[in-house]
């Protein structure tokens, strides 16, 4: 598998959760969307401080960025291997989180043919220990194929003054991600 896939993403949308406008993270950084940071290369701080945007706007510049950013570097750490889609999936959520898929140790051993020592070796990257279940949802995904997400997400309010996340709700995005895949119209974002 060398391309995103609507499971794919509703998985990685599972392990984040959509803020549709800008706030802190749990360390200050300015972040929107689905995990969207400034490091990511999109403007996020002042661009969407303030300034809530549709659901559709939110996930269509997540795809851009797995597509063009992530996708690319995730296919090169594993080369010439050919991964699943659960594979691919839990790769992709990983180095989302991470941003570190090029330089970590489990990705070696799978790709030397190491499973069991790369299945071990991916909770390493489980701290702080905030991290496990994600690690471990990833790990589930990427060695037994067991996917987690239901079309759903927890889409999260801002708190002021400040900025961060709250009341969440669990919202049905699947048909969201469907006519982004099918390329049909979304809904128009405000100034962005």
């Amino acid at each position: 598998m060398r391309d995103l896939t609507p499971r794919i993403v509703l998985e990685l949308i599972d392990h984040e959760g959509v803020a549709r406008e800008a706030y802190r993270d749990s360390v200050g950084v300015w972040t929107w969307s689905v995990g969207i940071t400034q490091a990511s290369g999109r403007a996020v701080f002042p661009r969407y401080k303030d300034n809530p945007q549709p659901l559709d706007h939110c996930l269509a510049v997540f795809l851009w960025l797995l597509r063009t950013k992530y996708l690319p570097a995730v296919l090169a750490a594993f080369g010439a291997l050919e991964l699943t889609e659960p594979q691919l999936g839990a790769a992709l959520s990983f180095h989302w989180n991470t941003g570190a898929i090029a330089r970590a140790g489990w990705v070696r051993r799978f790709v030397a043919g190491d499973a069991p020592g790369a299945r071990a070796a991916m909770l390493d990257w489980a701290r702080p220990a905030a991290l496990l279940p994600r690690r471990q949802r990833e790990q589930a995904l990427f060695f037994d194929g067991v996917w987690t997400a239901d079309g759903t997400a927890l889409v999260y309010d801002v708190a002021k003054p400040a900025y961060r996340p709250a009341g969440a709700k669990r919202i049905a995005i699947a048909p969201v991600i469907a006519r982004l895949f099918a390329g049909e119209p979304r809904e128009t974002a405000t100034p962005a």
